[in-house]
């Protein structure tokens, strides 16, 4: 299973300069506090969100994804 890397995009966002607030304005959010909700993972970046938030990062989408082995008893 694939999940995003919040990780990632934060460390993106943090190499590029770009702050919170020119983030939250370029993905339509009123705040930068709301768009720290997201990169902090209480809300979730929805699929529509993710070509932007490719373009201002500078990366291609799949970057945003780790797939996440679960742990199975043998």
């Amino acid at each position: 299973m694939k999940s995003l890397n919040l990780h990632f995009i934060k460390r993106k966002r943090q190499t590029l300069n770009i702050s919170l607030q020119e983030m939250a304005e370029s993905l339509g959010f009123k705040n930068a506090s709301t768009y720290l909700k997201y990169e902090n993972g209480t809300y979730a970046f929805k699929a529509d969100q993710l070509p932007t938030l490719a373009i201002i990062l500078r990366c291609s989408i799949t970057d945003f994804f780790i797939n996440k082995i679960s742990k199975t008893a043998i």
